[in-house]
């Protein structure tokens, strides 16, 4: 047995006079919650790149139109503006990158770990999956009705995530100019849906909980929001400060 199954069942047997037969995806929830707690800095450190980006996006966009013609000039002047501000172009994306081996482990153990999937949650297996319960009960069936609880769940972080998104890409100067693709890109968070559908109920746990923290997180941590104004310029109608 892994390391990460050990542990899980260690908080299972500490959870089980609780939750009883449910106590290992208690322990499949706690555990993916305190990685995620654990993993807190990398995010901060990932939207104060995302911020710092947006903040130099017009000037950017200045020297791009400035040495269109001038590749390697508008190379360094570029780099020299990332420099001065203190920045990477990478900031924000290497936190993220960081974080993706511990979420392959995680959803590599609730997906293929034996003595995990034999566990249940309310009866029904942690490892069968939507069509297992369907076939077992129906869609109003006992192990149904746990896959609705986690669509319906799934669904409403889902729909808070994307009119936050476009809310606040609204409110940036360059969304009018947006190509028509972009402004699909939230109703991607709808896709977990299908995830949570096909992989097991383990592994489907792992990601709703993890896509809930996900969407807390990022909205306690203002990500997306317009860029700070320069000093001395006031702010834009209708845009909220970020801290």
């Amino acid at each position: 047995m892994s390391v990460p199954a050990t542990v899980v069942a260690s908080v299972s047997d500490v959870l089980e006079p609780v939750f009883q037969h449910s106590a290992t995806a208690a322990a499949i929830v706690l555990l993916t919650l305190c990685v995620r707690l654990a993993l807190h800095p990398l995010a901060r450190a990932a939207v104060r790149g995302e911020r710092t980006r947006a903040e130099l996006e017009p000037r950017m966009g200045e020297l791009q139109r400035k040495y269109r013609g001038d590749p390697e000039r508008l190379r360094r002047e570029m780099q020299q503006l990332y420099t001065k501000q203190g920045a990477s172009p990478a900031a924000g994306c290497a936190p993220m990158l960081l974080q993706l081996p511990v979420f392959f482990m995680m959803y590599h153990l609730f997906t293929t770990d034996d003595g995990l999937l034999e566990h249940t949650l309310l009866g029904a297996p942690l490892g069968g999956r939507w069509t297992d319960a369907l076939a077992h009960g129906g869609l109003l069936g006992g192990h149904g009705l746990v896959y609705l609880a986690l669509f319906a769940l799934t669904g409403a972080v889902a729909t808070w995530t994307c009119l936050r998104n476009r809310r606040n890409a609204a409110r940036t100067p360059a969304a009018s100019g947006q190509p028509p693709m972009m402004r699909f890109l939230p109703l991607l968070s709808f896709g977990t849906l299908v995830t949570v559908a096909v992989v097991p109920l383990a592994a489907a746990l792992y990601v709703v909980t993890s896509t809930t923290w996900t969407a807390v997180e990022r909205a306690a941590l203002g990500a997306g929001l317009p860029p700070r104004p320069e000093a001395g310029q006031p702010p834009r109608r209708g845009a909220r400060s970020t801290r």
